[in-house]
């Protein structure tokens, strides 16, 4: 779950670490009196959105006066903002975040992620700040510091070193030191899975401030955070991935054209890379888990074909835990309640298979029953290019 700049400061602060002092609105009549509480001068108005990018698309605006502070907000709130990492479609400006204008001397990187591959949390540092890292890892990487947290513990020698790698004066290593340890302390006390600062400043006065943050939490450990629960933004989500999420379906809107519906995320994403063998693209994923029940396919059956992109809809099913009959009839009311306007390949392997595949041989619609993987997949191909 990913949080607004807005809430992730907001977040911060109650550890202790610096950040702007900012407003978030929401609704015009707003502004006028966030502005005046803000000094009523120099101004930096944010789109909050969750997506990178905003600062070229022109989401983040520098004003110096209440006109083009005014213009600012008109430009913004309510709009859609198109980045390179949103759809074409962008996602919706509900709301900005108004902060004032920090006197910046240097722009730094640095971030704490969830590194699986070591078990362990990377703690990542640069004096390239302000900028794409990603650019920096590919142009200059000896320019990004890498540190490895084990045991749960930031050790006071290693943020010493960091911040000597860093170019750091002896005087800025403590206070250094001590914003790493606040930033630790949220990131393990919030399940954070990362936790981003870009650009992490110095100002003219020498002191850190943290001029951008963006947070992903844990949805595994949501449970013990119910108030950062509640900060969740679905605007900002897929709207299909918001409602199968209703019906504890894992769901993943891609670009493909062939409809997925498996139960297992391991067969899920051997389904999806079958397909692309067979030479086309999963238009999703989506795991109706290993207890499939009939409202569960009813339901992945509604998102699969409310998506304009699917030409084909691929069920493979392995009956384990479920009964492949039970998935059968499942399908069956489904398609008698919504209809059925595309082709349908159906795989039903595993427990009650020969029944479930009886029931959808006898009826009356047009479903294709394959038991083997690869020419099921294939046959969904040769569907989707008749289309």
């Amino acid at each position: 779950m990913d949080l607004h700049e807005y809430q992730s400061k907001g977040l911060l602060k109650q550890y202790g670490v610096a950040v702007p002092e900012g407003i978030a609105i929401s609704r015009i009549d707003e502004a006028i009196p966030a502005y005046k509480a803000l000094g009523g001068q120099g101004v930096v108005v944010k789109a909050q959105v969750l997506t990178g990018g905003r600062g070229k698309a022109g989401g983040v605006k520098l004003v110096d006066n209440q006109a083009s502070f005014e213009s600012a907000i008109k430009a913004l709130l309510g709009t859609r903002l198109v980045t390179y990492q949103t759809t074409s479609e962008g996602l919706p400006v509900n709301q900005l975040l108004i902060e004032s204008l920090t006197d910046i001397d240097q722009e730094l990187y640095l971030a704490f992620l969830v590194d699986r591959g070591s078990k362990s949390i990377k703690l990542m540092a640069s004096t390239e700040g302000g900028v794409d890292i990603e650019s920096v890892a590919e142009k200059t990487p000896e320019r990004i510091h890498y540190i490895t947290i084990t045991h749960g513990t930031l050790e006071g020698f290693q943020a010493r070193e960091l911040g000597f790698a860093m170019g750091f004066a002896p005087a800025m290593i403590r206070p250094f030191c001590t914003l790493l340890n606040k930033l630790f302390q949220a990131f393990i006390s919030s399940d954070m899975t990362m936790l981003e600062i870009n650009p992490l400043v110095i100002d003219r006065e020498g002191h850190f401030i943290c001029l951008d943050a963006k947070v992903n939490l844990d949805d595994n450990a949501l449970f013990r955070h119910k108030e950062l629960a509640e900060l969740r933004d679905y605007s900002q989500e897929d709207e299909k991935e918001v409602t199968a999420a209703k019906f504890d379906l894992s769901y993943i809107a891609l670009e493909g054209e062939i409809g997925c519906m498996v139960n297992g995320a391991g067969l899920a994403m051997a389904t999806m890379d079958m397909i692309k063998v067979c030479g086309a693209s999963p238009a999703n994923f989506l795991d109706v888990g290993g207890t499939a029940t009939e409202e569960r396919v009813t339901e992945a059956f509604k998102l699969i074909g409310s998506d304009d992109n699917v030409k084909v809809i691929f069920v493979n099913i392995f009956g384990g835990i479920v009964r492949c009959d039970l998935i059968a009839e499942g399908i069956l009311n489904a398609i008698d309640l919504l209809g059925l306007d595309k082709p349908l390949v159906v795989r039903l392997v595993g427990n009650k298979a020969e029944a479930g595949n009886t029931l959808l041989s006898n009826s009356e619609f047009d479903i294709v029953a394959i038991s083997d993987f690869k020419q099921a997949a294939e046959k969904a191909v040769k569907l989707m290019r008749r289309k």
